[in-house]
């Protein structure tokens, strides 16, 4: 059964005039909660949400989810529908942040980058939609600070973050590997190494990123391998 089938089935449960942020709350009470299924809907509402943060949802915004996501024929509908229905909801993205939270991260604990978590997972993701219109507009940087405040990632973890995917950000090789900048050599191998394995699919799938969201990793990897390139040549010069 694929995420979208589950998805439209995690919907059904909502109770006619209830908004679509409950489903958090439905997934979360649920005896075995479908972590798939939650990224899956956290990252259409919050991308919907985050589609205004520039004052304008434009068509590169809309389409980057095609980018992230694979969407079997007869299927992008699903999506569709949670996109609108988070459009349409007053609640605010906040809320939306707090609920995603407590389900991934049910005892609140602060979050960094090395903790290689769901909720890093979702930010990112956000991230790759807020500059697939080739800009990162002042709003959105509010949007997604706060969203991982919410999530309780620390500031460096949003700045290692922001420096893997938004041309122009501060980017030093060390913070996309999340390391001091006094990190050896050695030391630096082996945050590479295990970065590689943790983009692996298969670890992604465990954290509960579906598989038709596997492109999320593609640029992950090419970062985390640039950095490694650019830190070795500098040992070598």
């Amino acid at each position: 059964m694929s995420i979208w089938t589950r998805i439209t089935e995690a919907l059904s449960a909502l109770v006619k005039g209830e908004p679509l942020s409950v489903v958090f709350d439905k997934l979360r009470a649920a005896p075995a909660p479908e972590q798939s299924v939650g990224f899956t809907i956290a990252v259409l509402a919050l991308g919907a949400k985050m589609a205004k943060a520039d004052g304008a949802v434009t068509r590169d915004e809309v389409t980057a989810f095609r980018r992230i996501f694979t969407f079997p024929e007869g299927e992008e509908d699903h999506a569709a529908r949670v996109y609108n229905l988070a459009r349409q909801d007053v609640a605010g993205f906040d809320t939306y942040a707090r609920k995603i939270a407590r389900l991934f991260n049910p005892d609140g604990h602060r979050i960094c980058a090395d903790d290689h978590h769901v909720l890093v997972d979702i930010l990112e993701t956000l991230f790759q939609i807020a500059v697939a219109d080739g800009s990162y507009h002042p709003g959105e940087d509010a949007f997604l600070k706060h969203v991982a405040d919410e999530f309780g990632l620390d500031e460096r973890c949003f700045n290692i973050v922001r420096s893997r995917l938004v041309e122009g950000a501060p980017r030093d090789p060390y913070d996309v590997l999340g390391l001091p900048r006094d990190a050896s050599k050695n030391q630096a191998r082996k945050a590479w190494r295990d970065l590689v394995r943790d983009t692996h699919p298969d670890v992604l799938q465990s954290r509960g990123v579906p598989p038709e969201a596997m492109k999320l990793a593609e640029r992950r990897l090419q970062l985390i391998n640039e950095a490694w390139r650019e830190i070795s040549a500098k040992e070598a010069a």
